[in-house]
């Protein structure tokens, strides 16, 4: 991964983006309220959803930017990892969806001896690796679960479950790696061959989306094969 000269080029590569579906959009330089150990570039804190024209909120409902936010559970995500580096330390590492990256680099922050943050959305693994650079790690970057060969210790998976027609995916992931750690704030109702809960924590999605505050509980799980 090519590192990009500099934070300025990154907000304006990414605002670019923003800007196919948001004209008064931008990336901005973000501290995170429960990880300020990192930074990202998320869509502008003042940015109002009163400005949108009928034609943008269209355009938002055929293509939402989800990289521009780091959603809760990412956040828990991410601070759980800091917290317990040793689940990470010296280990390989996916990050399924990765989103912005917040948990590959969390991962990485925390030693990680490798870190692959995979994402169908070219836009997200441009945003990943913009926020990479920012926070001085390198990851690997992938848009294809399937076409990752090299043997994986742990799979990361933050709100990945909020399309039930997703649950697919967590048999297929303990078939892959040995271990698991999901965040969910939209399922309540959970439970999977495999995988058991962590625990409850409170967050929120940053820029703050004054979300209801059911999905402001997020619940962190841990699958293990066999």
């Amino acid at each position: 991964m090519t590192l990009l000269a500099t934070p300025h080029s990154a907000a304006a590569e990414l605002t670019a983006c923003l800007r196919r579906v948001l004209r008064s959009a931008r990336a901005e330089r973000s501290s995170l309220p429960e990880v300020p150990e990192l930074e990202l570039f998320l869509l502008n804190g003042d940015f109002s959803n009163a400005e949108l024209t009928p034609e943008e909120t269209r355009a938002v409902l055929e293509y939402p930017a989800y990289w521009a936010f780091c959603w809760a559970s990412g956040q828990v995500l991410a601070r759980y990892l800091l917290d317990h580096p040793e689940l990470v330390a010296g280990r390989r590492v996916l990050d399924f969806g990765c989103g912005s990256g917040v948990a590959a680099i969390a991962a990485a922050k925390a030693g990680a001896a490798q870190v692959i943050a995979c994402d169908l959305d070219p836009d997200a693994l441009l945003a990943t690796r913009c926020n990479a650079a920012l926070n001085g790690v390198r990851l690997e970057l992938v848009d294809d679960f399937e076409t990752v060969r090299t043997p994986v210790d742990l799979i990361l998976a933050a709100d990945v479950l909020y399309d039930r027609s997703n649950l697919h995916w967590l048999p297929r992931f303990l078939e892959r790696a040995p271990e698991v750690l999901l965040a969910d704030s939209r399922v309540k109702d959970f439970s999977a061959p495999g995988y058991h809960w962590i625990g409850r924590y409170r967050s929120t999605t940053w820029p703050d989306l004054d979300e209801h505050d059911d999905f402001r509980q997020v619940n962190l799980y841990r699958g293990q094969a066999g």
